[in-house]
C-alpha cells in the first residue's frame, strides 16, 4: 500500500475500534437483558476486540512513519506485534470466558427475556459480518497484518456468536440450561484455536517468512522475462515485513559488457517487479560470467 495511502489505513483501524464499542455495547445489553453466560462470553470476546483495534490502530500508525537512521528499513513490522498481543489477548478471554462457564455448569442458570437477548445478539453479528469481511479484503489488498488479524478475528467472533444464539434457541425451547455453559466453553476453545492462528502468523512474519509459492514463481517469471543481455540470475530470496516485499538476487552479465548497460537491465528488472507487486524493494547484485552457477533464474 502506497505511503500517501497512511490516513486511509489509519481511519480504517480507528473505525474498527469505534465498531467493537457498538458490538460489545450490544452484546452486553443482550448478556443483561438473559443472564446466559454464553452471552457474556460472546461479550467479553468483544471487550478484547476494543483493545486488539486499539492496538492495531498504534500499530498501523508506527508501522508507516517514514525509514530513519535508527530504521534504514521502514517500520512496517510493527504490525506483526499488534498481531501477537491479539493472540496473546485472545487466549486469556477464553481463560476467562471457561473460568465463567465452569461456575455456571455447577450452578446452571435460568433465562430472562431470551427473546429480546437473542435478537440483539443477532444484530451484533450482522454488524461483525459485513465489518469482518471488509477488514479481511483490505488487509489482504494491502497487505496488512494488523488489521487482517483484526478481520480474522472478528469473523471467528461472528463464527461463535451464531452457535451461541442457535444453542440457546434450543435450550429456551427445550429448558436444557445446562447448554448454556457447555456453549461458552466451545466459544473458549474456538477462540483459543483462532489465537494460535493468529500468533503463529504474525510469528512467521517476525521471522522473516519467504513470500508464498504463487508469488515466489510470479518474481522468478518476471525476472526472467526482463534480463535480456543476462546470463543468469542466482541466490534469489525475498522476505516480507508487514506490506513491505523485499527481493534480492545476484545477476550475470557478460565480463565485456559496461556498467550502464547492466545498470539498465537491473532498472527493466526493478520497474518489471515494483508493477507486479505494491511496495517491493529490489537489491541486484551484479557479478561477472565467471559467477554463473547454472542453477538460478533461467533468462529467457
Amino acid at each position: 500500500m502506497p505511503e500517501s495511502n497512511a490516513p486511509l489505513a489509519k481511519r480504517v483501524a480507528a473505525a474498527t475500534v469505534a465498531v467493537a464499542l457498538v458490538v460489545l455495547a450490544i452484546k452486553y445489553l443482550a448478556y443483561v437483558l438473559t443472564g446466559s453466560v454464553a452471552l457474556f462470553s460472546d461479550a467479553l470476546e468483544s471487550i478484547v476486540n476494543v483493545v486488539a483495534g486499539l492496538i492495531a490502530l498504534w500499530a498501523v500508525t508506527v508501522s508507516y512513519k517514514p525509514a530513519d537512521n535508527d530504521h534504514p528499513f521502514g517500520h512496517t513490522k510493527a504490525e506483526y506485534f499488534s498481531a501477537v498481543v491479539e493472540g496473546a489477548l485472545i487466549v486469556l478471554a477464553a481463560l476467562l470466558i471457561l473460568r465463567e462457564a465452569w461456575g455456571a455448569y455447577l450452578e446452571p442458570r435460568g433465562f430472562e427475556a431470551p427473546v429480546e437477548g437473542l435478537l440483539l445478539s443477532g444484530l451484533a453479528t450482522l454488524i461483525n459480518v459485513g465489518w469482518a469481511t471488509f477488514l479481511i479484503r483490505f488487509g489482504k489488498a494491502h497487505r496488512s497484518p494488523a488489521i487482517s488479524a483484526d478481520g480474522r478475528h472478528i469473523m471467528a467472533d461472528v463464527v461463535t456468536s451464531v452457535g451461541v444464539v442457535l444453542g440457546l434457541i434450543v435450550a429456551t425451547l427445550t429448558g436444557w440450561t445446562i447448554l448454556d455453559p457447555l456453549l461458552a466453553a466451545l466459544v473458549a476453545l474456538n477462540i483459543l484455536w483462532e489465537g494460535a492462528r493468529v500468533v503463529t502468523t504474525s510469528l512467521s512474519g517476525l521471522m522473516d517468512e519467504a513470500i508464498d509459492s504463487e508469488s515466489d514463481a510470479k518474481v522468478r517469471e518476471t525476472i526472467s522475462c526482463n534480463a535480456d543481455g543476462a546470463i543468469e540470475v542466482h541466490d534469489l530470496r525475498t522476505r516480507l515485513a508487514g506490506r513491505a516485499m523485499f527481493i534480492e538476487f545476484h545477476l550475470v552479465v557478460p565480463g565485456e559488457m559496461t556498467v550502464a548497460d547492466s545498470h539498465r537491465i537491473c532498472d527493466r528488472i526493478e520497474d518489471a517487479l515494483q508493477d507486479l507487486f505494491t511496495g517491493v524493494r529490489v537489491l541486484i547484485h551484479v557479478e561477472p560470467e565467471d559467477e554463473a552457477k547454472q542453477t538460478g533464474v533461467p533468462v529467457l
